[in-house]
């Protein structure tokens, strides 16, 4: 081959290649739009600064709640994680003890909320998982939840342009990978915060409780508080409250994690806030109602569990009109500026409830 002919190949393959260099140039985003995450006045500091290296954008904010709602995070795209933490239900599974997963199987526990996951040291009812961006790898691939893969779910997303233009806009370039899938999920998850509820705007002096609400707020204080301390209404600590196995789970809690006996029959101490959007209540949905859960305390708690919690040797009694107003008091915690806040919500299409 000429000397020339060859240099006129070369030219036209480094343009080609300048071209194509200028293409992924052109594919980088300006930096998005960042936003100011804000701790409620008077709240302690969160356990996890969960934004620090994942830094809270619009963008990102957006392409998490897009994701969020996606039943294609499934295996048949019937089950989005939207399924199980539904918006009106306090961002629980609302009315099911136990939760619809792939292929007509059922999880093995009741869906918690979703909501002031930054103070939440460890996520899940036996804390084993310690980071709200690993959290969602273990819906995604239990085969009784989403029954998913990551390398299928990310097939799904490459396809769809939508995606590339938001995970561009999100982090720079239109890359799609777990890690900023994780991410983006991460900022929409950690943005729901509960924290205007009517109790909160009685300690800000913008309501007043009832009579029955201030009697029971009165009562929770002297009974509940030491477990439910405010203002997250929860200590997230691992406690055994006397709730005899079931037989069809046994499921043992904490003591699944550690593999320490002492932790056998523990369970995350969940927090009272929109507690009467969460039923049904414990970690396998075995109560229906408030009523229900007053009565497992106020019954007499015998010690026949050598890990049962101290706090609750001795009996909590609950006369007739102390539950009453507890639960009246129990019902300012709902925040429905959170339940029905556009904000959170999204499209939901063909799945299954």
């Amino acid at each position: 081959m000429k000397p020339g002919v060859i240099i006129s190949i070369l030219a036209v393959v480094l343009a080609g290649l300048l071209l194509i260099g200028a293409g992924r140039k052109e594919e980088t985003a300006g930096p998005p739009d960042y936003i100011e995450w804000r701790i409620p006045a008077g709240w302690p500091k969160p356990a996890n600064d969960i934004f620090a290296r994942n830094k809270l954008s619009e963008q990102g904010f957006q392409l998490g709640r897009k994701l969020f709602y996606d039943g294609r995070l499934s295996k048949d795209g019937n089950f989005p994680c939207a399924s199980c933490h539904q918006q009106f239900g306090a961002f629980s599974s609302y009315d099911h003890d136990l939760s619809h997963g792939y292929n007509n199987t059922f999880t093995t526990r009741n869906a918690p909320p979703l909501f002031n996951l930054a103070w939440m040291p460890r996520l899940h009812w036996d804390g084993g998982v310690n980071h709200i961006e690993v959290q969602p790898l273990s819906p995604i691939t239990a085969p009784n939840e989403m029954g998913e893969n990551l390398d299928s779910v990310l097939r799904k997303l490459r396809k769809d342009t939508s995606y590339l233009r938001m995970f561009r806009a999100a982090f720079g370039t239109p890359e799609i990978n777990s890690q900023r899938m994780l991410k983006a999920l991460a900022q929409f998850t950690g943005s729901i915060v509960s924290a205007n509820s009517k109790y909160d705007k009685v300690m800000r002096g913008e309501a007043t409780f009832t009579y029955s609400e201030q009697n029971g707020y009165t009562f929770f204080k002297a009974n509940c508080a030491s477990c439910h301390p405010e203002p997250l209404f929860t200590d997230y600590r691992f406690r055994n409250i006397r709730l005899p196995v079931n037989e069809f789970l046994n499921d043992y809690g904490r003591m699944r994690i550690t593999g320490d006996k002492k932790d056998s029959l523990k369970f995350k101490v969940p927090s009272l806030r929109n507690v009467a959007l969460t039923f049904p209540y414990m970690h396998d949905g075995r109560f229906q109602s408030l009523n229900a859960v007053l009565d497992h305390y106020n019954g007499g708690i015998i010690v026949t569990q050598p890990t049962l919690d101290t706090l609750l040797h001795k009996r909590i009694s609950i006369a007739g009109r102390q539950k009453n107003d507890l639960i009246y008091f129990l019902h300012t915690l709902t925040d429905t500026s959170m339940t029905k806040n556009p904000r959170f919500s999204g499209e939901l299409k063909n799945f299954i409830h």
